[in-house]
């Protein structure tokens, strides 16, 4: 599994439209077969950032999503609503999915 998490620094003209200038992106990237979650949280701390994090089933998952036409098409307009170059986190591990927090298991 692929954990993604991404610092997007909006221009701030654009950053309350945010989440409709990514919809087209975002629909398109859960759609994909080997997505587990695709999720825009915005900063309470600094309302210009928007936080991603996106899970892949597999590195094959997450190579045909930076190969999509979708992802080419996003990054042009990223690049036009961006302060900044994004930070990003980028871990593989084990597991396939969602679980339950043991901690708050009976």
């Amino acid at each position: 599994m692929i954990l993604i998490v991404v610092k997007n620094p909006v221009r701030p003209e654009f950053a309350d439209e945010w989440p409709s200038l990514v919809a087209e992106f975002t629909a398109a990237t859960r759609a994909e077969p080997g997505n587990i979650s695709f999720d825009w949280y915005r900063s309470p701390e600094n309302p210009n950032e928007w936080l991603l994090v996106e899970v892949f089933r597999d590195g094959e998952a997450g190579q045909a999503h930076v190969q999509s036409a979708h992802f080419q098409a996003a990054t042009k307009g990223l690049r036009s609503w961006l302060a900044a170059i994004p930070e990003i986190i980028h871990i593989e591990g084990e597991g396939d999915g969602w679980s339950r927090m043991g901690e708050l298991q009976d």
